[in-house]
């Protein structure tokens, strides 16, 4: 099959690094990709290059952001339809809000479309608890067209499918969950000393100054007002009287950064030098070598890549339990849930308090993560996916 791909951006986020682990391994079955991808915001990292290593044709199309931008969003959609007629796809499986309302409508245009099968993915959604509810209202009226216009719509989690059920975003008939995949090998790799010495000390460690006994705990993804980071430095407080040797670590960058500065610089001396910036990073493996464990505060998720990251690399989490956490996170198995900053800080407290179960349950994350979320199980639902959508378009251009 022909397979073009439409996201937003290939920034560190988890739509990219989906695309870095399944589009591999559907070339090496014999099939033709190539993904368009727009502009990533400054901070948020590029994987461009790095698909290009994997031998994956991309297509950089510089107009399309994330936002509102009406000029931008014209010239990306003349940009994108030319593209399409010049690739020729069997299927366009675009990705997130922005690359799905451009990549639909632009499909719609392409000459030969009624053959080309479209399949649209919500890696989480933006319909309920962001704007005011007449934004809302519209974007939910949009979402609906568009579904109209798609051959199958795929949600990341149970959690986001019965929100697009419960919103009548979709039918039943055409909706799908494929969770994540990623890339897997180098974070299973990793080895979790019992005891970490000096040798054991990575990049991250000596950037922030935390030696074999400290105790550190990431948070890792975008700085932004979803991910509610501020939140974090709230359950850090509460714990750090009683553990002097804990650090935070926020990996990644956002438009959230500044805020997130701001109340760091709120909290005394002692604690501020052990709250920690350090940008994103392109080393995620020697991230979580460097980690204790994964603490995960946002109000709203589809299914979080950073948390199957953290069970590929045998670190339990303890994350607010909001959409598809859940289905990843086996509370007091493989981490702790919560929905307060008390339970969270609970969660980490047990954790810490516990070495060794703290080892037991990053292992049993590990094996749950390899059995599920890697790049070969999601190339391989994915070619499923688009053989039975091709199929169908065919049957219905020949009737």
């Amino acid at each position: 099959m022909r397979i073009a791909r439409v996201v937003t951006r290939l920034n560190l986020g988890g739509p990219a690094r989906q695309v870095l682990a399944s589009d591999p391994v559907l070339k090496q079955r014999g099939h033709t990709l190539r993904v368009f991808a727009g502009t990533p915001e400054p901070g948020e990292g590029d994987l461009f290059d790095a698909l290009v290593a994997r031998g994956i044709d991309v297509v950089r199309i510089p107009s399309l952001v994330r936002g509102l931008a009406p000029t931008k969003d014209l010239a990306a959609a003349r940009r994108l339809r030319r593209e399409l007629e010049a690739f020729r796809p069997d299927v366009v499986h675009t990705h997130a809000s922005k690359a799905g309302y451009l990549g639909r409508r632009v499909v719609d245009r392409v000459a030969d479309h009624e053959r080309i099968a479209r399949v649209h993915t919500f890696h989480g959604h933006v319909l309920e608890g962001y704007f005011p509810r007449l934004v809302s209202n519209r974007l939910i009226a949009q979402e609906r067209k568009l579904a109209g216009r798609t051959d199958r719509v795929v949600a990341v989690s149970h959690a986001t499918a019965d929100d697009l059920l419960r919103l009548e975003v979709v039918g039943e008939e055409k909706l799908v969950v494929v969770q994540p995949g990623i890339e897997l090998d180098e974070l299973m790799a990793i080895r979790r000393p019992r005891e970490r010495g000096l040798a054991d000390i990575g990049d991250v460690r000596r950037l922030i100054g935390a030696g074999p006994g400290a105790v550190v705990v990431g948070v890792i993804g975008r700085l932004a007002d979803v991910k509610q980071p501020s939140v974090a430095v709230d359950v850090f407080e509460l714990l750090s009287a009683r553990y002097p040797d804990l650090h935070l670590v926020f990996v990644g960058d956002g438009d959230g950064r500044r805020s997130l500065e701001s109340r760091i610089g709120e909290l005394p001396d002692a604690l501020r030098a052990r709250a920690h910036l350090i940008g994103a990073r392109d080393d995620m493996p020697g991230v979580f070598a460097d980690l204790d464990a994964v603490l995960l505060t946002s109000r709203s998720e589809g299914m979080p890549v950073a948390l199957i990251e953290a069970g590929a690399a045998a670190l339990p989490v303890v994350a607010a339990n909001v959409g598809g956490v859940g289905e990843l996170v086996m509370h007091e198995r493989t981490g702790f849930l919560g929905t307060t900053s008390d339970e969270l800080a609970f969660g980490v407290a047990s954790l810490l308090d516990h070495p060794a179960e703290r080892r037991a349950m990053g292992e049993r994350a590990r094996l749950r993560i390899a059995e599920r979320h890697s790049g070969e199980r999601l190339a391989a639902r994915l070619e499923e996916l688009y053989r039975v959508v091709v199929a169908e378009r065919s049957a219905k251009v020949t009737e």
